[in-house]
């Protein structure tokens, strides 16, 4: 029986692995650490209500278990706030992956990371990043993911980081919004929305990712690996998609710069992955944003 640990269970990647992991119960054995109440709707799994800046408590928990895996979805991902308070954003995004780090080592855990498309500054011409390009962070946010790759990098133990842009998707019981509800939701109530039209991205369907960790495990695949839809489209374009997808009015959707938005934090230009090497070893090929849209329409 493979045990593994998932922190910030409660989250949108970490409902969407449970529910992909214990699909295969004879196999895996998993425990979920997160805040609070068990959110999930799921059974069948160990839920472990932690505050993991605790280090303490983190580290004598995951000895308790002795995982195979950790798969490390816990983070501060509100990109300005990141800006405005960076000592819990270095907490949680650094010293917690240092905590996770150091006891993987000592019971020879594989540590999986999730990481972003903003350690880089967006200013690649065709804007398509590739594993190994040098990140140069323009957000606190974006530095402190470079941060927390760093800490993998230099340590000793087997470690994947999977790099991901726009996660969105849809589970159980959400605690935050993401792109594809929000417009799909100001659509339906018939309310005029703005978006920025000079920032490209290429979003991740939350069960693609889900499925790039268990990929990883059953591979054992270790080192760096891009995660995304396989298309860069400006954001309003997303937004454009996701009102075609769901017959909503577009004439709502209206296009603005990102100078006119005045955003704490500084955002890349044009971040969207390379996809080649994940294709090659882990056998996995995503799609575009607009068929990942009908796939997500289905589980709705």
């Amino acid at each position: 029986m493979i045990k593994i640990v998932v922190t910030g269970s409660n989250g949108l990647l970490g409902q969407s692995l449970l529910n992909l992991l214990l699909n295969e119960s004879y196999k895996y054995q998993v425990f979920g650490f997160s805040r609070g109440k068990n959110r999930s709707g799921r059974e069948g799994f160990e839920y472990i209500s932690i505050d993991i800046t605790d280090e303490k408590l983190l580290k004598e928990k995951i000895k308790g278990i002795q995982p195979n895996f950790i798969i490390n979805t816990a983070a501060m991902t509100q990109v300005d706030d990141c800006e405005t308070n960076k000592k819990d954003c270095d907490i949680l995004n650094v010293e917690v992956v240092k905590w996770l780090t150091e006891v993987s080592e000592e019971i020879n855990s594989h540590l999986i990371h999730i990481s972003t498309d903003f350690i880089f500054d967006g200013k690649k011409e065709k804007g398509y990043y590739k594993e190994t390009d040098v990140p140069s962070p323009l957000s606190y946010y974006g530095l402190s993911k470079m941060k927390s790759e760093d800490v993998l990098t230099n340590s000793k133990i087997n470690y994947t980081i999977l790099r991901t842009i726009l996660v969105y998707g849809l589970v159980y019981d959400m605690s935050r919004n993401n792109i594809v509800l929000w417009v799909k939701k100001m659509l339906e109530n018939k309310k005029e929305i703005t978006i920025v039209d000079d920032q490209y991205r290429a979003p991740t369907y939350v069960k693609d990712l889900a499925l790039a960790c268990k990929i990883v495990m059953d591979k054992k695949a270790t080192g760096v690996f891009n995660i995304s839809s396989s298309k860069l489209l400006s954001v309003y374009e997303i937004a454009q998609q996701i009102a075609d997808s769901f017959k909503l009015d577009k004439s709502l959707i209206k296009p603005i710069s990102t100078s006119t938005l005045n955003q704490t934090a500084p955002r890349p230009a044009k971040t969207g992955f390379d996809l080649s090497k994940t294709n090659k070893e882990l056998e996995f090929y995503p799609k575009t944003f607009k068929e990942d849209l009908e796939r997500f329409k289905e589980t709705l």
